[in-house]
């Protein structure tokens, strides 16, 4: 057997540089990594010497530069992946909140932590975590709940088993998410005879796991039987390529089709069968429909609360519950009759199955009462010296918007109004990262999504309070040059957490900077903050200033940041749903009070 001494750290890049796409792109794009004691001299020495075949990024934190990683294999529906490194200690932990992002959007990404010393010489070493009771313990055992898979690599012989299973993780369709290799300072620089043939080219296949032909038989009658059935898309119809197949499907069988957060732009928001958004943030016209639905169909969905309602909007009694679903898991949530297969190949068999069927139209002109009610509001103000509406400025970048904008977000005010007003053209022009709703996601997320589609017209929509929690990957883009388009919407405070604080009977506190009690507010120059990292950035006084400056976005070699003050209290009033939010049971204030009692007539009516 031919062999080749490489270290352990060399191995594992020299290996996944030779890890392919289908269409022969190494499926790990690229590291992003922040060099400490516990990865500088092993990793790191690996990665500069591959740096022409493996490129290496440099971040700002460990959190945010894996959610552009994440934001990345997002972009690109899990067809291509990145690496994250980190030191030991705390650059490692920085990382867990995106591990966790990174599970509950089931999206792959490549985690190496440093660690420990796995001969235990200088035990501890700087910023080891000592459990008393179990010596094998490290800080990285916070992967383990928030990784599909986890391994500590303690000899270097390990990584001929450990790597192909983290592949294969991360390219399975129904397991696919976070893998962390938890890698020993120590034994990333030793040495080791490798077989030469480990580090042959592999191209790893997208699998689309096709149905059971019973459970399409027992699918298809169902359909047939429904009076009123609806499908609810969700991001796995993005994951599976299937949104033209989910297109095509509601039309030649005349279902509706309604769109979660992570659905949304699985059918053009023109489509005739598209019926909107569901849920808490969803439209009234989807809304209807799925509360009068005798049969909801699950497309890729892991029918998160915000989708459901908290289960409440599915209210019809003869309501059944079918989940198409790669993943058996989400297949058999809530008693669902599952079909368990990629939703591309479950579309298709089912295409086959219900030939000649049609389903009973819905309740007329329930698109067109929506947005006959909404649109006003996404329009320019007509003068005065009002704040502007997070709506009217959704309208101000609507109307700047074209068949390559990607329009994304994450977290606060602007996910709930996005769901509800975005008109998305095509699938792919809305990112939204909804299944952790983590703020701070935005500004590294849409440096990755620029690196992963660079020519499409990228705008990221973030307050200031998500701004403030993670803004430093701004930086990275400016040294890398990426451009894109950031709209900074400043309400001084948490705006979206504020107005639930409110419905709830709360007094205002400690959301909006003038309710902190502190007694020096903050007034933040944001513009002055994003040009000191290197972006190029204005201030619009108004709506009129905020589409001017969005008209020279285009040509811009780096990010661009528009800051615009708005009103933190309007939101859209029309659609929406109610959403299982615990209120105090006993309180001295009336409005609480008020608030638990209608709390409790929703749970009566749920039940």
């Amino acid at each position: 057997m031919t062999t080749i001494r490489l270290t352990a750290a060399q191995a594992m890049v020299r290996w996944l540089t030779a890890q392919l796409t289908p269409s022969g792109e190494p499926f790990i794009a690229g590291c992003w990594a922040i060099f400490g004691h516990g990865n500088v001299a092993g990793l790191g020495e690996a990665l500069e010497g591959a740096r022409d075949v493996l490129p290496t990024h440099r971040g700002q934190n460990e959190q945010t530069m894996a959610h552009a990683a994440i934001a990345y294999a997002k972009q690109l529906r899990r067809r291509r992946a990145m690496m994250v490194a980190s030191s030991i200690g705390p650059g490692a932990t920085n990382m867990v909140t995106a591990a966790a992002l990174a599970h509950v959007n089931r999206l792959p990404v490549l985690f190496v932590p440093g660690d420990v010393f796995a001969g235990r010489g200088p035990d501890p070493v700087l910023q080891q975590i000592e459990d008393f009771a179990d010596g094998t313990v490290s800080a990285n055992d916070c992967f383990r709940p928030v990784s599909r898979y986890f391994d500590r690599i303690t000899r270097p012989e390990q990584l001929l088993t450990a790597l192909p299973r983290a592949m294969r993780v991360m390219t399975d369709p129904a397991d696919c998410g976070p893998v962390t290799l938890a890698f020993c300072q120590d034994v990333q620089a030793e040495s080791y005879d490798w077989p030469e043939s480990f580090f042959a080219e592999k191209i790893w296949p997208f699998r689309r796991p096709a149905p059971d032909q019973v459970e399409v038989e027992n699918i298809a009658g169902m359909i047939c039987a429904a009076k009123q059935p609806v499908i609810v898309a969700g991001g796995g119809v993005h994951y599976a390529e299937a949104a033209d197949a989910l297109a095509s499907f509601a039309a030649r069988f005349g279902i509706p089709v309604v769109e979660s957060q992570a659905g949304k732009s699985a059918l053009a928001w023109d489509h005739d069968w598209n019926y909107g958004p569901v849920g808490v943030t969803g439209a009234s016209s989807a809304n209807i429909v799925a509360a009068g639905a005798d049969l909801v169909i699950g497309v890729g969905t892991r029918f998160q609360d915000f989708t459901t309602g908290s289960w409440a909007l599915f209210k019809n009694p003869d309501r059944r519950l079918v989940s198409i679903n790669v993943a058996a898991y989400d297949a058999m949530k809530h008693g669902a009759e599952p079909l368990c297969a990629d939703a591309l190949s479950a579309l298709e068999h089912l295409t086959e199955a219900l030939e000649g069927h049609r389903a009973p139209p819905p309740e007329p002109g329930l698109k067109q009462a929506w947005f006959a009610a909404v649109d006003p509001l996404t329009d320019a103000p007509d003068g005065g010296n009002a704040l502007p509406t997070d709506q009217q400025v959704i309208g101000a970048v609507q109307r700047a918007s074209h068949a390559d904008t990607v329009v994304m977000c994450a977290a606060g005010t602007m996910p709930g109004e996005l769901h509800k007003l975005w008109k998305a053209p095509r699938p792919g022009a809305y990112h939204m990262e909804y299944g952790y709703s983590c703020m701070g996601y935005e500004i590294a997320g849409v440096l990755g999504i620029k690196l992963a589609e660079p020519d499409r017209d990228v705008v990221c929509m973030v307050g200031d309070g998500s701004y403030m929690m993670a803004n430093s990957e701004l930086a990275t883009a400016a040294m890398m040059g990426v451009p894109f388009t950031i709209v900074l919407t400043d309400n001084r405070g948490y705006g979206c957490i504020n107005r639930l604080q409110i419905a709830t009977g709360g007094a205002e506190f400690n959301n909006l900077y003038a309710h902190t009690g502190m007694p020096n507010a903050p007034a933040i120059d944001f513009v002055a903050h994003a040009r000191a990292l290197g972006a190029e950035a204005v201030k619009a006084a108004s709506i009129g200033e905020l589409e001017a400056a969005l008209a020279t976005r285009a040509g811009r070699t780096g990010p661009f940041v528009i800051v615009v003050d708005t009103d933190p209290y309007p939101s859209t009033p029309h659609g929406g749903h109610w959403w299982d939010v615990a209120v105090p049971q006993t309180s001295d204030r009336e409005e609480v009070r008020a608030a638990r009692k209608a709390y409790e007539d929703q749970l009566k009516e749920r039940s």
